[in-house]
């Protein structure tokens, strides 16, 4: 008697529609021009020096953001002093964590050497 076809459904809220699923905790892939973004704000960071204090990144093109938490004090790699950290990435409902390496340059810089999705488990 109510019934409606699939195709005659709005959806709306947070609800979805039968056989589909939401995207709220769908995973996020960031781009090359967020991730320079997020490199950008990494490595200054780093340079401030502070460990397990988060530093907001955002892109105002895309609207995606998230932050920079600097994991550990500094390290040697070779010649390298280096640091690790974690990055959050949101855009809309997507997300996903990133882990990076940063080390100083010569020149006394930070540059991000890795930025990639971190590994769990």
């Amino acid at each position: 008697m109510f019934s409606k076809s699939d195709a005659d459904l709005e959806q709306t809220g947070s609800v979805a529609a039968p056989g589909r699923q939401a995207n709220a905790a769908s995973v996020a892939t960031p781009s090359e021009v967020d991730l320079a973004y997020a490199r950008a704000v990494a490595a200054d960071a780093l340079a401030r020096g502070s460990k397990d204090s988060s530093v907001p990144w955002e892109n105002p093109n895309t609207g995606a953001g998230g932050n920079i938490t600097p994991l550990a004090a500094v390290y040697n790699e070779g010649a390298a002093t280096c640091r690790d950290f974690l990055a959050s990435y949101v855009l809309g409902q997507a997300q996903a964590w990133l882990q990076g390496e940063a080390c100083r340059t010569p020149h006394g810089k930070w540059e991000v050497r890795s930025l990639r999705p971190l590994k769990q488990g």
